[in-house]
């Protein structure tokens, strides 16, 4: 899954198309849907005593939007670029910004099988 939990992405379709950054808050259906905040706000209807409204009304809240309809926004760069993987000399895997070869996070720590010999 290249896009993950707190990270900042750029929405590419609907209304906040090109819009600013803004940060996931939740990744659902095995990573085909992300919770992006301020993104696809509806409104849900409460009944009075509820536990989230103990008076009632209408809950506004963020509903899911397709992973494929966002960019994860690189910093460096200032916009929404595509993510890659790439593993060191060590074989410790790292995402990096497919647009300026910046490394964005660790994935895995280092494995052994994933070394390449000789390299320094």
């Amino acid at each position: 899954m290249k896009i993950k939990r707190g990270d900042l992405v750029q929405v590419m379709v609907g209304d906040d198309a090109g819009g600013a950054p803004r940060k996931v808050l939740q990744i659902l259906d095995d990573g085909r849907k992300v919770l992006v905040e301020g993104v696809n706000r509806a409104y849900k209807h409460v009944k009075r005593n509820h536990p989230r409204s103990p008076q009632g009304g209408r809950l506004s809240r963020e509903m899911p939007v397709d992973i494929s309809n966002v960019l994860f926004y690189c910093t460096a760069c200032n916009r929404g670029v595509r993510v890659g993987y790439q593993y060191t000399a060590d074989g410790s895997k790292f995402r990096i910004c497919k647009k300026c070869t910046r490394v964005i996070g660790l994935v895995s720590p280092a494995n052994p099988r994933r070394a390449t010999p000789g390299a320094s």
